[in-house]
């Protein structure tokens, strides 16, 4: 199948509208949510709910196939999901973070769930109110090693019974001051079996012995909250498990237990390297706009030799971008023709969590003190883009994940 990404006029219809929203909606407000920390802005939370509700933006799941005059059809979600990403974050981060919406939850729930699951729990995004979806994966022991998780599941007559701590929760105090919203939790029931036992388990808002214990004062997208739980004693009913309670090989597991919830990220990795795309182009547009009010003009086609360091600087930074866009569209094209693509997706997001990194750096660098200084949001575009190239699995596990999948390589073998 060709490849083609030229986008159709509908999706660029999308990045249009959306590119006007983030302009004159949401980057007007970032400063003031950056400054008053976990404060929502709700005439946008609202607004963009009213635009998932319409069917802008597409979903988290994987890509799907239709039929249609005995020809396959491939579907755009993923694709266009990865355009409005792009453009909101472009607008700030901070504040798209904190929109509603399935988020890694839900994700999650669309990854592993059951029919029935998904039809319960992913039909709640679609109603009046907003609503979010978290996941809780990382503790105190157990970052990028989930082999060591230590939160545990066990079952009692028809409820499971959950005891942990997780850390760095994104949306998670929003998921949780919800009625309708929900955590998926990776907690073990076996822990002798290593990643073989290790669950996802969808505990609701309200779920008794489910507590916040920490809200995060973080470096950069304040708007969004990031919360620890603790879970002491926390029931849930026996049908909040994604997928089989049955402890089972990883490499013979299919889409059950953790390689399953693994697949979550396939969908999702691709997203945060938009997300970093969308920061990493509002710095360089900034940049350049500047440059052009000052009467300097980036002359393209002309020798290297006779080009100034500042030319090729920003024509680097256009590269890298442009680059970290193509494996992006390339790893949410193959989810949309239901292909795997998980070497694809991380490599995705290890060079844009790297080139946005190096994007607002040498921007703020090259704009000397105004670049620094908060009359501008330059400053708060490089803070911001840091976590790009933390959340959803560091650089340095993509990069491993990369080789893993490049060589042919177990975990036994590359480490």
């Amino acid at each position: 199948m060709t490849i083609d990404f030229e986008l159709s006029p509908k999706i660029k219809g999308t990045q249009k509208m959306l590119r006007m929203f983030a302009e004159n909606a949401v980057r007007p407000q970032a400063r003031k949510y950056d400054e008053e920390e976990h404060e929502k802005p709700w005439d946008l939370l609202k607004m963009v709910h009213g635009f998932m509700k319409g069917g802008v933006g597409g979903s988290l799941g994987g890509g799907e196939k239709k039929e249609e005059g005995g020809e396959k059809k491939r579907s755009e979600r993923q694709l266009t999901t990865a355009v409005v990403v792009e453009e909101i974050f472009w607008g700030d981060a901070g504040i798209a973070l904190a929109f509603p919406g399935q988020g890694l939850g839900g994700a999650a729930v669309q990854a592993t769930g059951t029919p029935e699951q998904k039809e319960q729990f992913l039909a709640r995004f679609s109603g009046e109110e907003p609503v979010w979806g978290a996941m809780a994966i990382t503790e105190p022991e157990a970052g990028s090693d989930t082999a060591n998780l230590r939160t545990t599941a066990v079952k009692d007559g028809n409820e499971w019974v959950l005891n942990g701590e997780k850390i760095f929760v994104t949306a998670g105090k929003s998921a949780l001051e919800d009625s309708k919203g929900f955590v998926v939790v990776w907690a073990t029931v076996d822990p002798k079996a290593g990643r073989a036992g290790i669950k996802p388990f969808i505990v609701e808002a309200g779920a008794p012995g489910m507590q916040i214990t920490k809200i995060e004062d973080k470096m950069g997208i304040r708007c969004s909250d990031t919360v620890s739980l603790s879970f002491m004693d926390c029931r849930i009913p026996e049908t909040n498990i994604l997928g089989s309670a049955e402890v089972v090989d990883p490499k013979t597991a299919g889409t059950k237990g953790f390689k399953g919830v693994m697949a979550t990220f396939d969908a999702t990795r691709p997203m945060v390297a938009a997300m970093a795309i969308g920061v990493g182009r509002a710095a360089l547009d900034l940049l350049k706009q500047t440059m052009a009010e000052e009467g300097l003009e980036v002359r393209y086609g002309i020798c290297p030799n006779r080009m100034t360091a500042l030319e090729r600087d920003i024509m680097d930074m256009e590269a890298n971008l442009k680059a970290a866009r193509l494996l992006t569209w390339r790893a949410v094209w193959m989810l949309d023709n239901g292909d795997r693509n998980s070497l694809e997706a991380s490599m995705a997001k290890a060079k844009a969590g790297l080139v946005v990194t190096q994007v607002t750096q040498k921007c703020v660098e090259l704009m000397g003190p105004l670049g620094y200084s908060r009359k501008l949001l330059l400053e708060k575009w490089m803070r911001d883009a840091k976590i790009n190239d933390i959340f959803e699995g560091t650089g340095q596990i993509q990069m491993l994940i990369t080789a893993r999948n490049v060589l042919g390589f177990g975990r036994d073998k590359l480490k």
